[in-house]
């Protein structure tokens, strides 16, 4: 199905982090964490190129050695605690094709620190969108454990929850079960998908089409705690490919 198709992988890990420091290659299990989505998309079917956009040479030397590319270094101005993803992505894009006259047809984001993915929930996710022409991007996302609907926001000293434009007027749907109310996800960050082509015809990363890609509940670092959550996984067999690949660089 990725025939003909230019699909790389934009791994994003910049040298920055308030939670802890250098995050993006700190030791879980034995390697840096940046090493583990490194794995993953150098092990899948259909990416082709494994790029890290990082504005640390410490981090460029660790991801080149467990088979990364890293062309390019980030400008410090996309890589601030306020930096969004579509400015590295649109850095990344306009490089290539600048320097490279290399344009892909899909670029698969893989943020470090989500570092334990299953490879058939990878290349699940890219065959997705590649049959469905009308999606202008796929996003990964878990269902929440607490519904958005008995969430609200405050208008002046009132409430006003959420969802209410899926309910007759008046019904007090916020006081259901959460098993009577529509299942919400949360997105996470174990594989979303862009088309270059969006991000070059309107300006947005996603676009108005999104896909929905769900799946478990995964290992997100954020803190220290999220480290010991990660080493208790990972001993899952459905991580071997990830841990026996990294084990022979």
């Amino acid at each position: 199905m990725s025939k003909n198709k230019n699909i790389i992988a934009l791994i994003p890990a910049r040298g920055g982090s308030k939670s802890i420091p250098k995050k993006n290659i700190i030791d879980v299990g034995g390697f840096p964490l940046i090493a583990y989505s490194i794995a993953a998309a150098k092990l899948s079917k259909h990416i082709s190129r494994v790029i890290v956009s990082t504005d640390s040479e410490e981090i460029a030397q660790i991801a080149k050695k467990y088979g990364a590319e890293v062309p390019f270094l980030r400008p410090a101005e996309y890589a601030q605690d306020a930096s969004l993803d579509i400015e590295f992505f649109q850095h990344a894009l306009d490089w290539l094709e600048q320097n490279e006259e290399y344009v892909p047809d899909l670029v698969v984001h893989l943020r470090p620190t989500t570092p334990l993915r299953d490879l058939t929930v990878v290349d699940q996710a890219i065959e997705e969108i590649l049959s469905d022409e009308k999606a202008t991007a796929l996003r990964s996302a878990h269902e929440s454990e607490y519904t958005a609907y008995k969430l609200f926001r405050k208008e002046g000293n009132y409430i006003h929850f959420f969802g209410q434009e899926d309910f007759p007027q008046y019904e007090e749907y916020y006081n259901k079960g959460r098993q009577f109310l529509p299942k919400t996800y949360n997105a996470n960050g174990y594989v979303d998908v862009i088309r270059p082509k969006v991000l070059r015809e309107t300006g947005m990363l996603h676009g108005f089409f999104i896909r929905a890609f769900i799946t478990e509940r995964v290992a997100d670092i954020d803190s220290l705690r999220d480290l010991d959550f990660a080493k208790q996984i990972m001993k899952d067999k459905q991580y071997a490919p990830l841990i026996n690949f990294l084990k022979k660089i």
